[in-house]
């Protein structure tokens, strides 16, 4: 006998989640490769990092900084390292991490010039009173990617930075946690309605809503168990507020959507 394949809801690719998580801009850390035998093992956390369009990255650093000095003493001015990302819930769950965005590649130290030209460009996307530093105390780091490596719910895929360049992050992505902390704080039942759509057996836990995109609703189940995610999708993709609200009615069982196509 034949079983049929499980048939997994559709969620945003690899390269769409990778995208979101970068441009979301959670906690980091940069970390060396083990070639460099001074700082092997070490982990540094940048006073701001910035993942461009292209996958390049931004990190910025003390001057003083055992990183930045390492680099810019390096024989060929550079050096391999990965940036690893962490995508966190906006809610104050058991477990915050929903996924994680590894960035590797060469760093290397830009020149004065190079570093207010950066420092400007991200100013434009995300205005943050530290980049004024650069150049007094602050240096800023260039990361050239070789590869990309996402790890989440949805399953780990390794990238190459010209999918991760072509992608756009999720329409939700600067939209989601003002969402889900409502969702939470104000509409308890409609979380509760929506439990009924888990497996039965994980209904005994604690539902909590963990993210939202294009393709669907992801659920949190806090149980004794340990963690479980569920993704609750959509009867189509959406990329605006108006068309969310009516897919969540949907999935509440709203009548009047019953027969809308």
């Amino acid at each position: 006998m034949t079983e049929t394949p499980t048939r997994r809801p559709p969620a945003p690719s690899p390269a769409e989640r990778a995208k979101t998580i970068a441009t979301r801009g959670g906690p980091a850390a940069i970390m060396p490769s083990a070639a460099q035998p001074d700082l092997g093992g070490m982990r540094f956390r940048p006073v701001l990092q910035h993942v461009h369009a292209s996958g390049s990255v931004s990190v910025v650093l003390p001057e003083d900084n055992d990183l930045a000095v390492a680099t810019r003493e390096a024989e060929s001015s550079e050096f391999a390292a990965m940036l690893e990302l962490t995508d966190e819930a906006p809610l104050d769950l058991r477990e915050r991490v929903r996924g994680l965005l590894w960035v590797t590649g060469w760093l290397r130290v830009l020149d004065d010039r190079a570093a207010r030209a950066r420092a400007l460009a991200i100013a434009d996307i995300r205005p943050d009173e530290r980049l004024l530093d650069v150049g007094h105390g602050l240096s800023v780091l260039r990361l050239t990617p070789i590869s990309l490596v996402i790890a989440d719910a949805d399953g780990t895929h390794s990238l190459q930075p010209q999918a991760f360049s072509r992608a756009v992050p999720d329409p939700f992505h600067g939209y989601e946690t003002q969402w889900l902390r409502h969702l939470e704080d104000d509409h308890p039942d409609v979380v509760d309605q929506l439990s009924l759509h888990i497996p039965e057996h994980l209904r005994d836990g604690h539902v909590r809503p963990l993210g939202v995109d294009r393709y669907g609703l992801r659920l949190r189940v806090e149980a004794s168990s340990g963690d479980h995610d569920v993704r609750l999708a959509f009867s189509r993709p959406v990329d605006s507020p108006p068309q969310l609200a009516m897919q969540l009615q949907r999935l509440l069982g709203c009548p009047f959507l019953a027969q809308t196509p």
